[in-house]
């Protein structure tokens, strides 16, 4: 019996051990957006430098940062995030020369892309070049670049002296974070630094196109809208899934809250009616309901009611936080109002998709 309870004991001072060895100090760094302090992203780059995590804002959402050129670095990536090593990343820079040393070859078509919307939420598909990682690209011939808008996150890789891979700061599956507080509530203990800059403008992640096939594929629809890649780019195609996802976003269900989420599709009179319908339906089965809505007068007997705007820009800002509040609210059913699928309303509604499983009810 003693040695059952000393190896008993042992084992539960083990577990503690590991517990602890696992948990990082984060330190939480809170850097001006407009005018970054350089001391603070000098901090943060060391961190880069020296095979560490930093969570960095962008303009569109947080992103979770490692030295792209260091494998063992970008491993800790999928180890706070918990991400399938299937999933690629991207690598993000702040001088578009570091393309040439990231592809193996860069067609015209993309120094074009590059030239008229970087910076901004574009990543472009390349084939990569020896220097990049396996584990950045997950085993792929092709790497994932973008050059971000954000002045913090441009000062951090400048500052880092290295492309930064980075994926959104959450825990796989859920909803991506759009500001700080909502990084700490995934990252804290998990990565060494979180900066702090506020909310990201744009508040969905960036438009992933892919530059090895022709025509040109849109792998996810993002902040830059297709409408505007098609003024400079003919037969744009579209790809939804692939069990070789060249591009975040593809394969595995993402933007997922706790909750089970319905999309309700179709004209905003018969979706209104039939979510209506819903909330009954479901609080008749003593299911806590929330719904997603673009109307402020909505008559709505849900439990919690988040409005999120009435304009697709304003909805690609609030949408993830909203997805991320819910949580809090112990609910058990979330309906979300479908939007017109224009401009960024096209990235907005891959999302709720996405968070949904494609549980979708159409109304039309």
């Amino acid at each position: 019996m003693a040695l059952s309870s000393e190896l008993n004991t042992y084992h539960k001072e083990r577990v503690i051990r590991q517990i602890l060895n696992s948990f990082i100090m984060t330190i939480i760094l809170k850097i001006r957006k407009d005018n970054p302090e350089k001391v603070l992203v000098k901090q943060a780059a060391e961190i880069i430098r020296k095979g560490g995590l930093v969570a960095f804002p962008t303009e569109t959402v947080y992103g979770l940062g490692a030295d792209a050129l260091n494998a063992k670095a970008v491993e800790k990536i999928f180890e706070a995030k918990g991400r399938p090593a299937d999933n690629p990343l991207i690598a993000h820079i702040a001088d578009k020369k570091d393309v040439y040393r990231l592809a193996k070859e860069v067609p015209k078509d993309a120094e074009l892309l590059m030239k008229e919307f970087w910076p901004g939420p574009l990543t472009i598909i390349l084939k990569k070049s020896k220097i990049v990682p396996d584990i950045v690209t997950a085993g792929l011939d092709t790497v994932a670049i973008r050059m971000p808008s954000h002045k913090v996150a441009l000062a951090l890789i400048k500052e880092a002296k290295t492309p930064i891979a980075a994926p959104s700061a959450n825990l796989s599956g859920k909803p991506s974070p759009t500001d700080a507080e909502q990084v700490i509530e995934d990252m804290l203990g998990r990565v060494d630094v979180i900066i702090d800059s506020g909310s990201c403008d744009i508040g969905v992640e960036s438009t992933v196109i892919d530059m090895t096939v022709k025509p040109a594929l849109i792998l996810r629809p993002g902040g830059l809208p297709k409408e505007k890649l098609e003024k400079f780019l003919k037969n744009i195609g579209k790809e939804e899934h692939s069990e070789k996802p060249k591009s975040p976003g593809m394969k595995y269900k993402h933007y997922a809250p706790n909750a089970e989420v319905i999309v309700v599709e179709g004209s905003r009179e018969k979706v209104m009616k039939k979510a209506r319908k819903l909330v009954e339906e479901y609080k008749s089965k003593s299911k806590k309901v929330g719904v997603i809505t673009t109307a402020k007068e909505h008559g709505y007997d849900a439990d919690v009611v988040k409005y999120v705007g009435n304009t697709e820009k304003e909805v690609a800002r609030k949408i993830f936080k909203a997805l991320r509040d819910f949580n809090k609210e112990d609910i058990h059913i979330i309906i979300a109002e479908g939007i017109e699928e224009k401009g960024i309303g096209e990235a907005v509604m891959n999302r709720l998709r996405k968070a949904a499983g494609y549980n979708i009810i159409e109304v039309r």
